[in-house]
């Protein structure tokens, strides 16, 4: 039985564990939280983010990096962005170097303004070859994961070699993978997908109504395009599961954390009340930061993100944005 270590018990760790369990995997959840891992361990459960799942018996949970890296040969990170660089650099002298690294982080680092699988190239260089190291990402609920709920994604790596694996690994009737090479366009859909579910999330919490959240969606993609062309992806992907895809669901599931902000701000409450009462995190959230600091950097016209950014960020009321959005100078509409 192969082993696979995941890094961080969240909502989508776990979810992933219980593909991975079932599909004949030794799974070993690495977590900080105590209560977590006992749950898991004693009960089967995990009810802290994912409710009624009973994880298989070939999951098991620990707080020891050692213990959860010991004989891996895949070792697949599930952390925030924001936390991603801290954790692998102390998975780092862990490692054998042998092992294939996946990340299904979805986020823009602040200041490096880095991707996920940049980091994990910057911080393992020197013990992990570029080309182990791979994403898995597309419309991929947790919640309906580890349900078993018809799902498909993309695996992209630094090499067709690794994507391959992490594809045959993730595999399975109601998981279904596809390859991608473009790794940067992957990446930059899944980040920015969670900007514009924010968007849609305010327009709906503020009753802009359905046509406002169908421009925010489309609108949303032309950004996506925007940035992913500019950093040297292929404007098809955006086509794709990791851009139209993973946008959608995003933008209009209950699920949708990124959603469940931006609709709360539209009634009227604070982000920093909204982030508190939440268990989980909602990346979409420092990714807008990151993006918006990205496209001053860059000069590159982003009116979504930027509008986001004054509402999260600068105190401006939806409504005003909103406004702002609608009264720009006209344009005509391009791909890119």
């Amino acid at each position: 039985m192969k082993k696979v270590s995941i890094i961080g018990a969240g909502s989508f760790g776990t979810a992933l564990s219980v593909v991975l369990g079932h599909g004949g995997f030794s799974v070993s959840l690495w977590a900080r939280e105590r209560n977590v891992i006992e749950k898991i361990n004693s009960e089967r459960m995990n009810p802290d983010y994912i409710s009624d799942v009973e994880l298989p018996d070939s999951v098991s949970a620990t707080d020891s990096l050692k213990v959860a890296l010991e004989d891996a040969e895949i070792v697949l990170f599930a952390t925030p962005t924001h936390a991603l660089r801290d954790v692998a650099s102390n998975v780092r002298p862990l490692l054998t170097g042998k092992e294939i690294i996946v990340t299904v982080s979805k986020g823009i680092e602040k200041d490096t303004l880095m991707t996920p699988t940049q980091i994990l190239v910057s911080v393992l260089d020197g013990v992990v070859l570029e080309d182990q190291i791979g994403v898995l990402s597309g419309p991929s609920h947790a919640e309906e994961v580890s349900r078993f709920k018809p799902t498909t994604v993309v695996a992209a790596a630094y090499s067709k070699r690794v994507a391959r694996i992490i594809q045959e690994t993730f595999m399975t009737p109601m998981f279904r993978v596809y390859l991608n090479q473009d790794i940067i366009g992957v990446e930059i859909g899944a980040a920015l997908k969670n900007i514009m579910a924010i968007a849609a999330g305010i327009a709906d919490g503020a009753d802009m109504g359905d046509n406002a959240v169908a421009a925010l969606i489309t609108r949303g993609l032309h950004e996506m395009k925007r940035m992913g062309v500019a950093m040297g992806a292929s404007q098809d992907t955006f086509a794709g599961l990791t851009g139209l895809g993973d946008l959608i669901v995003t933008c209009t599931s209950e699920h949708s954390r990124n959603r469940y902000v931006g609709y709360n701000i539209g009634q009227g409450k604070k982000l920093d009340e909204i982030i508190t009462g939440m268990n989980m995190v909602a990346e979409g959230v420092k990714t807008t930061d990151s993006v918006n600091q990205w496209a001053q950097k860059n000069s590159i016209e982003m009116p979504i993100t930027s509008a986001v950014h004054k509402v999260l960020f600068e105190n401006m009321d939806p409504t005003d944005a909103l406004i702002e959005l609608m009264t720009r100078n006209p344009k005509e509409e391009k791909m890119i």
